[in-house]
Formats: structure tokens, sequence, C-alpha cells
């Protein structure tokens, strides 16, 4: 199985609005700790260490990429 970057979901905006929702009135600890859970939950659900991998990079290369536009507005 290789990693999918493309929707998957029917109404996408859904999917956000949900994970949003979860979010909502929780400290910044207990949303750390539900991302967290949820990341495990997830990942199981997936399987593939392989896919996991994937994933983890993407999201690492996605954070350095922020970081970046970031210092770019500042300065």
């Amino acid at each position: 199985m290789s990693l999918s970057t493309a929707s998957n979901f029917a109404k996408p905006d859904d999917a956000f609005r949900a994970i949003v929702e979860a979010h909502r009135g929780l400290s910044d600890l207990e949303s750390a700790d539900l991302d967290a859970a949820l990341v495990l939950i997830l990942a199981n659900h997936i399987g593939d260490i392989g896919v996991l991998h994937g994933a983890i990079a993407l999201a690492k290369r996605s954070m350095a990429d922020t970081s970046q536009q970031q210092q770019q507005q500042q300065q």
C-alpha cells in the first residue's frame, strides 16, 4: 500500500470540521493528548509501517515548509 495524499472523503470539509470540533473546549494539553490518541488509532487502522513512515516524512516536510514560510513573512 502506498501513501494516498488525495482526499478520500466525499465531503472533506466535514472531516476537517469533525476534527476541529473534537478539540473545542479542550485545554492545550488535552488537545495534544487527543491528537496523539487519534494518530495512534489511525496508524493502527492503516497497519502498514511503510505508509506510516511515508506519512511521518510528509508531515515533517510540511512542518518545515510552514516554518520557512513564517520566517519569510517576518522579514
